[in-house]
């Protein structure tokens, strides 16, 4: 197949390198169930996240975090393990993300009923028994991936005092910015970018609430005292 992981062909001198194998692969899954479930759990999970996890507020942070996890897929389940199907651990490191976020949110796998804590080792569970040990692993480097992204971005920085270790780059940051002024919506509130003020004019202010700079605010909050009607 000319879409899978093989780096082979891929990092070769005697044919032109098929490159696009490092990108195509992660749209290319398993036989059977995998089929149907890994493109649900990879459009599903992937929209929960980008609209509704407070840690990709950052422009471009969804899509970094989407780079971050493939990059470590493919050196660990395509070069060291040898997977030429890559979606599967992929879906495995936005399940597993979710489940972090939100550990405790009751979620419904199949036909059964759990915290989202549970998610991603019951997927492991499943992959066991219907396509076995190597397929397992290849979808565990998925959480491997995942958790990495996690210790760097949130971990390490709350629990362990340390610096955040990991940051969007400020290009891509620039690439998916919005307009100043347009609003970004999201589960939880509109992020609003400011506009620059004019000469003489300080920047306008965003308007902060519990999203850290991303909710929307009213307003009335940044007008003037007034004059009582009737006055002088």
């Amino acid at each position: 197949m000319w879409v899978v992981f093989l780096s082979d062909y891929i990092f070769t001198i005697r044919q032109l390198p098929q490159i696009w194998r490092l990108v195509t692969s992660f749209f290319v899954t398993g036989p059977q169930l995998g089929l149907i479930m890994d493109p649900f759990f990879l459009y599903h999970y992937s929209s929960q996240l980008e609209t509704g996890s407070p840690r990709f507020s950052t422009p471009g942070a969804y899509a970094f975090y989407i780079l971050f996890v493939s990059t470590v897929i493919l050196l660990t389940g395509g070069f060291y393990l040898g997977g030429i199907t890559l979606l599967n651990p992929l879906s495995m490191a936005l399940i597993y993300t979710f489940a972090q976020d939100d550990p405790n949110r009751v979620v419904q796998f199949f036909i059964v009923q759990m915290p989202a804590k549970y998610l991603p080792y019951a997927s492991l569970a499943i992959t066991y028994l219907m396509a076995g040990q190597y397929a397992t692993l290849v979808q565990a480097t998925g959480i491997l991936a995942a958790h990495l992204y996690d210790f760097l971005d949130r971990i390490w920085p709350r629990f362990g005092s340390g610096p955040k270790l990991i940051q969007v780059p400020q290009w891509i940051q620039r690439q998916f910015a919005a307009p100043a002024g347009v609003g970004q919506g999201r589960s939880y509130g509109t992020a609003f970018t400011g506009r620059t003020g004019g000469p003489g004019q300080p920047p306008a202010q965003n308007q902060t609430g519990s999203g850290g700079g991303w909710a929307s605010g009213s307003s009335w909050t940044g007008r003037g005292s007034g004059r009582r009607l009737g006055g002088e």
